[in-house]
């Protein structure tokens, strides 16, 4: 998964605080960095950030977290509710304001739709109050109302019906009744991600005057480059969290995809090594933990990042170097879905390398991440059903982790059941079973699970299709002209020619019908046959 193990990186911290500048000290070749990727000549100067000191067992004395069954069974005075907390959307950049789209957050299925006359997006329930019929397969009209398509209703920027295409017009106006409107959930625009409050009651209409989602000055920062991507994700909420809080899996779920300086003392083949992550504060919030030279911080239900440890100065050589402090974050934000569903979105804002993010297409930087993620989705999807088998309440009965590698994991465990009751809140909605396993193919299609959702690649993935069939119809088209012309018409040579050039196409058109498939509908990670792609 998109986890990184990094000894000094900068993150937003709250207002007022000093922040320290990027150090190179990151362990990717930034050749294969998910945000980073061309920076090939700067390579040498990541290194992998790894602790010396030997593991030893996690004890709450030690400013670290210890789950264990005393700790499992304890219950906090304080309750995170679910159902009173800011949950993203979607980034606003994949979000075609001519249609409207669906999505399910918290076992809730929404609709999201422009709303020209308020000038704003628009999030209501995914159901027309008529016959239930999903609004998210209908359209927005000319007069930039959202009408549904199964009878026609049509609904304004709050919900209410504004046409009811049955009701005669000299009738009475049943459309005014409240029930022929829509639900409508507050929702926000920050941080160029759509947000909503998962309720509907209308003591929560301006919820945003007293409670707004976390905000991340550098993703508004015009300093900075901060491309999003997403990607549904096949397995739920609380492994997507716990593997991107996971940094020592990444040498060996992810092996070959990124470059690892080996250490100088002896160690195995992918490099892994002891890791000293300590959490420093576990409330209802959340908590922040220190990962050596970087700091990580758990902001609940969604966002956990890496940032720069503020009290480490900036080295004398980059200072020298560089009259501007390199800066970047690493930011993740884990969607619960459904049951064995959710929903990621990343961003890695940077204050360098700008240039890169305006030549280079986004999908370019997508093909790379999605390989990271499918490289372990398997893995994870299989660990889930095992935890579901015995229960989460068991959780830390069957998972040994005896070292401080794994700090994070269970000081979200311990949050999670300290909390907000062990698991996330479906009020019901739910069996509590997971769904099915589908053929490998299908768990990690590509094209259902990011490319529908990404305007990038989608374009990419239908100009690339388009080019494809012409590289076909030119090479028919070219046998067809030398089939159909006369012996002495023209040279031998000229046929020939066109012989060759026409192969040749068909050819370059099978070679792009692969890499379609590979980068746009599904790429196979096999863990035993894959070798590391550095020398």
């Amino acid at each position: 998964m998109l986890s990184f193990p990094v000894t000094s990186l900068h993150i937003p911290t709250p207002v007022g605080t000093p922040t320290a500048p990027f150090k190179k000290s990151i362990f990717l070749n930034s050749q294969f960095h998910p945000t980073l990727p061309l920076f090939k000549s700067n390579a040498s100067k990541f290194k992998l950030f790894t602790a010396l000191s030997p593991p030893s067992p996690l004890t709450d004395e030690s400013s670290n977290i210890q789950v264990d069954d005393e700790a499992e069974g304890e219950t906090g005075s304080e309750k995170f509710d679910w159902y009173s907390q800011w949950y993203p959307l979607m980034p606003i950049c994949e979000l075609d304001k001519r249609a409207p789209h669906g999505k399910k957050v918290m076992g809730i299925d929404v609709v999201i739709w422009w709303d020209r006359n308020e000038g704003a997006w628009q999030v209501f329930d995914d159901a027309c109050p008529h016959r239930l019929a999903p609004l998210s397969e209908g359209r927005i009209d000319q007069w930039g109302r959202l009408q549904c398509v199964y009878h026609g209703w049509c609904f304004n920027g709050s919900g209410d019906c504004k046409f009811i295409p049955q009701a005669p017009s000299d009738g009475p106006p049943i459309n005014t009744s409240k029930k022929a409107c829509v639900a409508a959930y507050p929702s926000i625009v920050q941080n160029d991600i759509l947000w909503f409050w998962p309720n509907t009651d209308p003591q929560y209409k301006d919820i945003i005057t007293r409670k707004k989602p976390p905000f991340i000055p550098e993703i508004d920062d015009p300093s900075f480059t901060s491309l999003m991507g997403n990607r549904d994700i096949a397995y739920g909420y609380e492994l997507l969290i716990e593997n991107i809080m996971d940094p020592s899996h990444i040498p060996y779920a992810h092996h070959g995809l990124m470059k690892i300086t080996q250490p100088k003392v002896k160690a195995d083949r992918e490099g892994g090594r002891p890791l000293e992550l300590s959490i420093e504060k576990l409330d209802i919030n959340g908590f922040s933990g220190n990962q050596g030279g970087s700091k990580t911080k758990f902001m609940p239900p969604s966002i956990f990042y890496l940032y720069s440890d503020p009290n480490k100065p900036a080295s004398s050589d980059e200072s020298k170097k560089s009259s501007v402090q390199r800066k970047i974050s690493f930011i993740f934000i884990c969607i619960p879905v459904s049951p064995g569903n959710s929903r990621l979105i990343w961003c890695f804002p940077r204050n360098f390398g700008l240039w890169i993010d305006k030549i280079v297409p986004r999908w370019m930087f997508h093909v790379r991440q999605n390989l990271i993620l499918d490289s372990d989705l398997y893995l994870l999807h299989v660990e889930e059903k095992k935890i579901m088998d015995v229960g989460k309440a068991n959780w830390h009965k069957i998972c040994f982790m005896p070292t401080k590698a794994d700090a994070f994991v269970t000081g979200f465990r311990k949050w999670l059941k300290k909390y907000a009751g062990g698991e996330v809140d479906w009020r019901g909605k739910y069996s509590g079973a997971l769904p099915p396993t589908p053929p490998r193919e299908e768990l990690m299609n590509r094209y259902w699970s990011h490319v529908v959702n990404c305007k990038s690649c989608n374009l990419a993935y239908k100009s690339l299709n388009v080019v494809e069939v012409m590289l076909q119809i030119i090479s028919v088209a070219s046998i067809g002209i030398v089939a159909t012309m006369k012996q002495g018409v023209v040279s031998a040579v000229t046929r020939n020619s066109m012989i060759v050039l026409a192969v040749l196409l068909f050819a370059l058109s099978r070679l792009l019908a692969h890499f379609i498939y590979k980068n746009f509908r599904y790429h196979d990670y096999n863990h035993a046959f894959r070798r590391n792609v550095f020398p």
